[in-house]
């Protein structure tokens, strides 16, 4: 699998940028090659509405047919990019490309919302200590955020191949959000909270 997606046409983004195939894409990345049908059942839609939506996501690049793991009588599915990019101000630059944008980060933050339900419906006590989030507010320049979003991919990178194999390593799902905050009153130092 390639390592990223980067993309520039604000209607590619626009593709992925729907509710059912953001959610299929991400369940293939995640969970490896699957046909329409399982998918169909993962997510509560059927093969036929899966399978036109995955169909989609082919056409623009962000899957293809598993040649590894061909099915007889269905095709498999799988991830062609661990991750999907774009440049923020590129995409800003046309109202299409700007509201691309805007519907795919509310996608992010759906899946999120999903996952912690999901984690507190069923809470694993070996997760209870690390599951959850972090609110860590700094005060950076925009250049300082762009290496840290770099320097946090590698570390994931990292941890992963140090880890492969380890009895109690699963599928993880770790986010990262960096929004300028307004100031209060010249305000210039923040400190770190966890919540």
């Amino acid at each position: 699998m390639e390592e990223s997606y980067e993309i520039s046409d604000p209607r590619v983004l626009k593709v992925v940028a729907h509710p059912l195939r953001v959610r299929l894409l991400g369940l293939l990345r995640i969970d490896g090659p699957a046909t329409a049908s399982e998918l169909g059942r993962v997510v509560g839609e059927s093969s036929g509405s899966t399978s036109y939506h995955l169909r989609v996501l082919a056409k623009y690049g962000f899957i293809e047919e598993d040649p590894d793991r061909r099915d007889g009588r269905e095709r498999r599915w799988r991830a062609r990019h661990f991750y999907t990019s774009w440049d923020n101000a590129e995409m800003a630059a046309t109202p299409e490309g700007w509201e691309a944008v805007r519907v795919i980060q509310a996608r992010q933050v759906e899946m999120l919302a999903r996952a912690m339900r999901a984690f507190e419906e069923s809470p694993d006590p070996d997760w209870l200590p690390v599951a959850g989030m972090s609110d860590h507010l700094a005060v950076l320049p925009p250049e300082a955020v762009r290496e840290f979003t770099r320097r946090a991919a590698e570390l994931i990178r990292e941890l992963e191949a140090r880890h492969a194999g380890h009895p109690q390593a699963r599928g993880v799902q770790l986010w990262a959000a960096a929004f300028p905050r307004e100031s209060r009153g010249g305000e210039t130092r923040d400190t770190e909270e966890d919540t």
